[in-house]
């Protein structure tokens, strides 16, 4: 369909960027750039003299300082037959997840390409840097139903390197993707690793209101010498039950050999259940229930008797001041079987209670 250019403008002064509006629109840019940042303050209340909160917690990780959780720069660029990402970032989020990383790969949120390879499917093979297929919550603060990540987010990928070829079905409602990866959150292999880790996943979304994921990783995250192949799944369901209620349940459950050529494996899992309600447009609440069990410390070594075995609790209260502009407040309490939680007097206690503020903007 042929459009005035005149008109056109007019359109995008009156709808701004309205879906309506660019699905008419033949002519758009295929490049577009966009940016995120969140600044936090967060309050310990065993107020560690490191600064730090426990270890096992990347993201707002920093206690008692105003400072940058995340902040990133994107561009991306998209057409019938080709896509790429590049986003690069900084902050303590970045600072603790890819601290396994070197030099400038530090700082490479996302850069990756894709090719489309079928005419008439949508068929596409991306590789590079790409977001983890694993888990409904990430980074972005913003697209999340609380403010902080849950444990289970915390300590499984949020970034992979590799390839994958995914297939979305014409109506939307399936997505499935096979991924070869370099490992367990790695861009760069770990020394003497030869060995290549694999991925799944699967997404159905029946209507707009449900989705429904499974996704898995199959590998080794250890030298060969020391090769220790890692089972893992995860699980979730993501509800909207009606336009002011939404709930997201996940489960989490890994396995990995005891020993090298061993047939015995220690296991984690991990539960968690949020809640979501939004009384108004502007105004939400959501609480959260979670639970993570590492007895033998694969994922989460503490050296405690009964290993990390840690409920947690969470309610936070976010305000939309405008639609790129949201802040949010969150109060968390973990409880652990096991002294592990170190306050300002270096004393080991079983409780943590922190409350943490953010600013996020988009655009």
């Amino acid at each position: 369909m042929k459009i005035n250019k005149n008109k056109s403008l007019l359109a995008l002064l009156i709808l701004g960027t309205s879906p309506l509006f660019f699905a008419q629109e033949t002519d758009r840019k295929p490049l577009k750039i966009s940016g995120y940042a969140e600044a936090y303050y967060q309050y310990d209340f065993q107020n560690p003299t490191n600064n730090t909160r426990p270890s096992f917690i990347y993201s707002h990780n920093r206690n008692n300082e105003v400072n940058l959780n995340l902040g990133l720069i994107k561009a991306n660029y998209e057409t019938e037959q080709f896509r790429a990402n590049l986003a690069l970032a900084a902050g303590t989020y970045m600072n603790a997840n890819y601290a396994a990383e070197q030099g400038v790969l530090k700082n490479i949120y996302e850069a990756n390409v894709g090719i489309k390879i079928s005419k008439s499917k949508n068929l596409w093979i991306d590789a590079g840097i790409l977001p983890s297929h694993i888990g409904f919550e990430s980074a972005i603060s913003k697209d999340c139903f609380t403010l902080t990540r849950s444990m289970l987010a915390e300590n499984s990928p949020y970034y992979e390197a590799g390839a994958k070829i995914s297939y979305t079905t014409d109506n939307g409602k399936w997505l499935v993707s096979g991924l070869i990866l370099n490992g367990w959150q790695r861009i760069q292999r770990v020394d003497g690793n030869s060995t290549i880790a694999f991925g799944h996943q699967l997404t159905y979304k029946p209507n707009d209101k449900i989705t429904l994921n499974s996704s898995s990783f199959i590998g080794n995250d250890k030298p060969d010498a020391q090769k220790q192949m890692r089972y893992f799944h995860n699980l979730y369901g993501i509800f909207q039950v009606n336009n002011k209620w939404a709930l997201v349940a996940g489960f989490d459950i890994g396995a990995e050999q005891k020993e090298k050529g061993s047939e015995q494996y220690n296991v984690w899992y991990s539960p968690v259940v949020v809640a979501k309600y939004s009384p108004t447009e502007k105004l939400s609440f959501a609480a959260r229930g979670e639970y993570y069990q590492d007895k033998k410390g694969v994922i989460i070594a503490m050296g405690t008797p009964n290993g990390f075995q840690t409920f947690g609790y969470s309610f936070n209260a976010d305000y939309q001041i405008l639609p790129n502009l949201v802040w949010r407040t969150e109060i968390k309490n973990l409880s652990s079987k096991d002294n592990i939680f170190i306050n300002r007097d270096l004393e080991l206690q079983k409780n943590n209670v922190s409350v943490l503020t953010s600013i996020a903007v988009s655009f």
